[in-house]
């Protein structure tokens, strides 16, 4: 399987916790249910204990958030389906780059936050899964990621920027990186956010903005791992 050799490497407590993590949000998957399947190394976790599930007879149908996500679940032999055929989710399972009290959440490290987004809005419930690592007390310690049409990306960011971030145009191969929407993201690094919905209120009246990586008020419970073992934290 591609970059299972890197996310098998647990030689880290942080590894150990987003494999923790990921095996224990599974427990909540019913027969029958339709899924969202996120994205990122914890969400490989769930995606493997899922398949063994699967093949003991476990009927369930998921929508990737990603083409990543796409080929790990087609590779694990997860049955998958598409929003023509069913638009509401009974769970959606996705990581998170930072989470804070509120369950608000910084997401989009891995360049997939529209198809998240739209995946986490479409679900009954959202559990979100992460190493321990991700607990913050405020979001804004990472750069925010935010997807903008390449189009006059350079003006989008110039506004961005007036309100207090640092823009960063993401790269790889020396080149734009390009999201599985064909857009750009940039990575704004602000002085924390205190406010997220105030924030991403004003980001996504910007002209060029597709989407931020804000999430708000869509996490309805998160597990983290810590080494082999997990905590949880609910809505307050």
């Amino acid at each position: 399987m591609s970059e299972q050799n890197d996310y098998e490497q647990l030689t880290t407590a942080s590894d150990r916790g987003k494999k923790a993590a990921g095996e224990k949000v599974v427990e909540y998957i019913e027969d029958g249910m339709t899924l969202g399947l996120g994205s990122g190394s914890t969400v490989y976790w769930a995606l493997k204990k899922l398949s063994e599930k699967v093949k003991q007879g476990l009927n369930i149908r998921g929508i990737p958030s990603s083409k990543r996500t796409e080929q790990w679940a087609e590779e694990l032999g997860i049955p998958l389906t598409h929003y023509h055929d069913v638009q509401e989710l009974d769970l959606a399972i996705d990581g998170a780059d930072e989470i804070d009290a509120n369950l608000h959440l910084i997401k989009g490290g891995g360049g997939s936050l529209v198809r998240e987004k739209i995946v986490n809005a479409s679900a009954r419930q959202v559990i979100i899964i992460a190493d321990s690592t991700k607990r913050v007390t405020q979001l804004g310690k990472t750069p925010l990621p935010i997807e903008v049409l390449p189009f006059g990306w350079e003006v989008t960011a110039k506004r961005i920027s007036n309100l207090g971030g640092k823009i960063r145009l993401r790269k790889k191969n020396s080149q734009p990186f390009i999201s599985d929407n064909g857009n750009y993201i940039l990575d704004c690094q602000f002085e924390g956010i205190p406010e997220p919905a105030v924030l991403h209120e004003k980001l996504i009246q910007l002209v060029g903005v597709v989407e931020t990586g804000l999430f708000i008020d869509l996490t309805d419970r998160v597990i983290l791992g810590m080494d082999n073992q997990v905590q949880y934290l609910e809505k307050p």
